[in-house]
């Protein structure tokens, strides 16, 4: 009896120890287990030492799939905008000239740097004499004949000129011939014209009704004279007569 008492006390014990084994494996394996768990959440969260730029949100979409508000424009774009409109609404205006001394050249140039308008100089094909005297009585036969003294180059587009600035010495009380010339070269319908011209003191004679007769579809203004005395600086009355006219920047 005494020795079956031991078997089954024997038992018990070795049965318990079992247990308390299996359970430390359970509990060792089931912290492992929370651990690699642990450590895979914190990889998926971008925490780990590896962890890579996450992709940026993209912007918001309208329904046709277009940005939702659109990027602010550069300062200086669109300043650079703003003024193309403004020029676009400013009047175009072109210098056309013709110079024998360089008093009547004087005058354009001040009227370009005071209007910022293009320039075209009516160069003739076959140059005039540089001696004066012998000049006079060419311009005389000209006149007398209605020569038409041909000019080296044209203008591309006249048409796109609002206002265009005449300019020319007085010969024999009158424009030079190849002012004619252009005058028949071109039609100047619906532009404004305003003519300026140099002499020792004829002024502008009949040139402006002539003008006026000659492109009678053109607003002619009235004319500005410089004597060739003060063509030298010319700013002060070209200052005033394009004030005068409403033409002033």
């Amino acid at each position: 009896m005494k020795r079956f008492f031991c078997v089954m006390i024997s038992c018990v014990l070795l049965f318990s120890l079992t247990a308390c084994g299996n359970d430390g494996t359970e509990r060792g394996t089931e912290s492992e287990a929370v651990n690699e768990a642990a450590a895979g959440q914190q990889a998926e969260e971008g925490e780990g030492p590896d962890m890579e730029k996450q992709p940026e949100a993209e912007p918001e979409t309208d329904t046709a799939g277009q940005p939702a508000t659109e990027p602010e424009a550069d300062s200086a774009g669109q300043a650079g905008a703003d003024m193309a409109a403004a020029k676009g609404e400013e009047n175009r205006a072109l210098v056309v000239y013709f110079s024998w001394s360089g008093n009547t050249e004087s005058i354009a140039n001040a009227i370009v740097e005071q209007t910022g308008a293009d320039v075209f100089e009516i160069v003739p094909e076959e140059a005039y004499i540089d001696d004066y005297n012998a000049l006079l009585d060419i311009a005389a036969q000209e006149k007398e004949k209605g020569v038409r003294p041909a000019i080296a180059g044209s203008i591309e587009d006249i048409a796109q000129y609002d206002i265009i600035y005449v300019g020319f010495p007085n010969w024999w009380s009158d424009m030079p011939m190849i002012l004619y010339t252009f005058f028949d070269s071109y039609d100047l319908s619906g532009i404004t014209i305003a003519p300026f011209c140099t002499s020792g003191g004829s002024g502008l004679s009949g040139t402006v009704d002539s003008i006026r007769e000659l492109e009678p579809d053109a607003e002619v203004l009235d004319g500005l004279h410089i004597g060739s005395s003060s063509a030298a600086e010319p700013d002060s009355a070209v200052t005033d007569w394009l004030g005068s006219l409403g033409l002033a920047e």
